[in-house]
């Protein structure tokens, strides 16, 4: 959990750089880059988790689908709500954040980036 509460911690340091106006970041670039992390960050989470059940390096997910199957077979069998909370962070950080840049508006941002890091206690 240490490395992808980094990884957020980077996401955040990001967002720094991006000029702010009127609650809405100007520069989007920036903050793709933000979400981007911020998502490595909740995928990190989840592969530590897997190690420490015994997973392999090489058995770790590499698809979206896998991380699904992954989380309903080690993790939603204690928490159904992981599963839920995974899908809505897959589709504010990494497809509305970085994939199409549509995540601009400062309060929406910060609270995705609140979300993931809510998400990363629970699986740590």
């Amino acid at each position: 959990m240490k490395e992808a509460l980094r990884y957020l911690q980077n996401a955040r340091e990001i967002l720094k750089t991006a000029p702010v106006e009127n609650s809405t970041y100007t520069d989007i670039k920036p903050v793709r880059e933000a979400m981007g992390t911020a998502y490595l960050a909740v995928l990190m989470a989840i592969d530590e988790h897997l190690l420490k059940k015994g997973l392999g390096k090489k058995d770790l997910p590499r698809t979206i689908d896998a991380y699904r199957k992954n989380l309903k077979k080690y993790l939603a069998v204690h928490n159904g709500n992981l599963l839920r909370e995974f899908e809505a962070l897959y589709e504010a950080l990494h497809i509305a954040g970085y994939y199409r840049g549509n995540l601009y508006l400062v309060n929406m941002v910060q609270d995705a980036l609140k979300a993931a890091k809510g998400f990363i206690e629970k699986v740590g």
